[in-house]
């Protein structure tokens, strides 16, 4: 699969400010998804659903889980960039993959925050707040310069507002909860950093480039921070190891890995969107796994997050404050 060509970028004609607030466009910009991003998208959706509950079910330390997800996902992705996007390489500079090293970094902080807070507290709260990442995305956008339209904030607010709600029904009184809560919010805040600093990776880099320096880097942070903390990503079980393998397929390359794949298309905002549907995704895959049935006031905040998300896929491009200017 070839990846759609990179955004283009016009010349800018003005100073050094109008540059930056171009580039940042560049990253920022809303597309509607094609059928083929769409198709993407859903495909990615239901590998992330499953992350949150089959994670829940591993007994391994939360630090081998992301290591393993992550050294599997680079290993297996490195083959094609080796191969099929070999010339994708040609001219690249160490400062090419600077962004690619920083998503790397968010994503890191992003497992080592959000995996403990599973079996902290509910699935459903974890998930519902570690996907408030949209928040985090879309005020990094406004303050970069753009306008987003008026029906992105009202499915931004309908999409938080769903999530919100399922959480609110499972949120408990014990500090551990509390504590898995501020946790889950934590990786939301890092996945937002993840999310931004791969859309401008992605300007320069094919899929497979970025992510086998993504998942690189990250899998090396992980490990040190194993060592630091003494922390075991060896002998485990049997079962672990097999659940460790389908978290690696079906979250980190039919998940993450689609994700980067229409980052470039789509831009930050639609994926971040997009990933809220990880939250009625994974409330069922936790009723068929875990046999954690939702409650019925969850389900009015499903309907909510879906429809939050189709009204921001709907929605047109934004506006940056210098193209009001100019």
């Amino acid at each position: 699969m070839k990846d759609p060509p990179a955004p283009h970028r016009s010349q800018a004609r003005g100073g050094p400010l109008q540059e930056g607030h171009r580039a940042a466009r560049s990253a920022w910009e809303l597309h509607r998804p094609g059928g083929r991003d769409t198709a993407l998208i859903a495909i990615a959706v239901v590998g992330i659903s499953l992350s949150g509950p089959l994670t829940a079910l591993v007994a391994a330390p939360a630090l081998a889980i992301a290591f393993w997800r992550n050294a599997a996902g680079a290993a297996v992705l490195l083959p094609v960039l080796l191969t099929r996007e070999r010339s994708t390489l040609t001219g690249l500079r160490l400062r090419d993959l600077r962004s690619s090293a920083v998503a790397g970094l968010f994503l890191a902080a992003h497992f080592a925050a959000w995996l403990p807070s599973l079996t902290m507290t509910t699935v459903a709260a974890s998930i519902a707040l570690v996907t408030t990442t949209p928040i985090w995305t879309a005020l990094a956008a406004r303050i970069a310069g753009v306008r987003l339209p008026a029906a992105v904030w009202w499915g931004l607010v309908l999409a938080v507002v769903g999530a919100a709600l399922i959480a609110g029904v499972d949120f408990t009184v014990s500090r551990e909860a509390v504590t898995g809560d501020a946790l889950a919010l934590l990786g939301a805040i890092a996945a937002g950093g993840y999310v931004l600093a791969g859309a401008r990776a992605r300007e320069r880099l094919a899929t497979s480039a970025y992510t086998v320096v993504c998942y690189s880097v990250c899998a090396v942070v992980l490990a040190v921070a194993a060592v630091l903390f003494d922390v075991q990503l060896v002998g485990l079980s049997t079962r672990d190891w097999l659940l460790i393998a389908a978290i690696t397929v079906v979250a980190q390359l039919l998940g993450h890995t689609l994700l980067n794949l229409v980052l470039s298309s789509v831009g930050p905002t639609v994926v971040s969107l997009a990933v809220l549907l990880e939250v009625p995704g994974s409330l069922i895959v936790a009723l068929v796994l875990l046999g954690q049935a939702p409650p019925l006031l969850a389900l009015p905040g499903m309907a909510a997050v879906v429809v939050g998300v189709a009204l921001v896929v709907r929605a047109s491009r934004p506006t940056t404050l210098v193209e009001q200017a100019t």
